[in-house]
């Protein structure tokens, strides 16, 4: 048999790992993303709330009254309608397909090839930290014009309890209109705080839930089951959570500020400048506004994606995560 035919006759997964991970990735993460999207709508609008720039910038009109985490997703639910806590779902689900497929390729190329992890020994956590806040901020740089119109368009429901009128028809109306205000660059509007919060989010979710299942399995008589990734993927999401909420509350604010005929923000000259108003105007604990629906999301999120994952993989014949 020529090495030709050798090749070919080979599963797809050892013939193109990298591309057969990003597809098993992409698909654990769609799952999860729209098993838990609902939190993700309650988080931005929480975020949003109670904003001190819009306050000095005169826009408080028909402003919808503070509420607590149950009493928004309830009244997104009995004003909006059920079906609008999933508004935003069609880019979250793109956002996930290129995000998580880039970094979960990115992060195990990192830890095997340039890192240097040896299977059976322990990983050094700097090398983790060093893998994860890079897969994430790459995964995040691809995924970015996604993401804006995914926040954009969970906005939609409370412009219009506002009397404010919509702004999109759909998913590719919000990219064209977008494209077509901005140019190009409009796509990547909030980027920086946007692989920031990544990067974090990352250093929290990929580092913590590599370490921790490794460490398990190396320290502990438990082996390599749904029981060590459950308790990985717990593990992940707090500390995900915890380290990304700041960076998640200046996203959302600069990529939905308005913005003039050039695409340049009207409320924030930069994720510093939103970061310095917001602690200025609200608090410091005003960072960790949707701290609770962000945890609540981020822990069944990681739940749901890690064994998903990690059986796609088991399924599939590719080697554990």
């Amino acid at each position: 048999m020529s090495p030709a035919e050798e090749e070919r006759s080979l599963p797809l997964p050892e013939r193109w790992p990298r591309a057969s991970k990003f597809a098993l990735s992409a698909c654990a993460a769609a799952v999860a993303e729209l098993v838990t999207f609902p939190l993700d709508l309650t988080k931005t609008r929480l975020q949003i709330q109670g904003e001190a720039a819009v306050r000095r910038d005169g826009a408080v009109a028909g402003q919808v009254p503070y509420r607590g985490m149950l009493r928004t997703a309830a009244g997104i639910a009995q004003e909006e309608g059920v079906r609008k806590l999933w508004q935003g779902a069609t880019p979250a689900v793109y956002r996930h397909i290129v995000y998580t497929g880039v970094r979960m390729v990115t992060y195990e190329h990192l830890r095997d090839s340039v890192l240097g992890r040896v299977e059976g020994e322990s990983f050094p956590l700097w090398k983790a930290v060093v893998g994860g806040m890079s897969a994430g901020a790459i995964g995040q740089f691809f995924a970015s014009p996604t993401d804006l119109v995914k926040v954009q368009m969970q906005m939609e429901g409370k412009r219009k309890l506002e009397g404010k009128p919509l702004r999109f028809r759909g998913v590719h109306h919000a990219f064209l209109k977008i494209l077509s205000e901005g140019g190009v660059r409009g796509l990547w509007a909030g980027w920086v705080p946007n692989v920031q919060r990544a990067a974090l989010v990352n250093m929290g979710d990929l580092t913590t839930y590599d370490s921790v299942k490794h460490f398990l399995l190396v320290n502990t008589t438990l082996v390599d089951n749904s029981v060590t990734h459950s308790v990985s993927s717990a593990c992940s999401g707090l500390v995900a959570a915890v380290l990304g909420t700041p960076a998640d509350v200046v996203k959302t604010r600069i990529m939905n500020q308005p913005r003039d005929k050039q695409g340049k923000g009207l409320l924030y000259k930069s994720s510093m400048d939103c970061l310095i108003q917001t602690v200025q105007g609200e608090g410091f604990m005003s960072l960790y506004k949707g701290f609770i629906p962000t945890w609540m999301r981020m822990a069944p999120w990681s739940l749901v994606f890690w064994l998903t994952y990690e059986q796609i993989r088991r399924i599939c014949g590719v080697s554990s995560f």
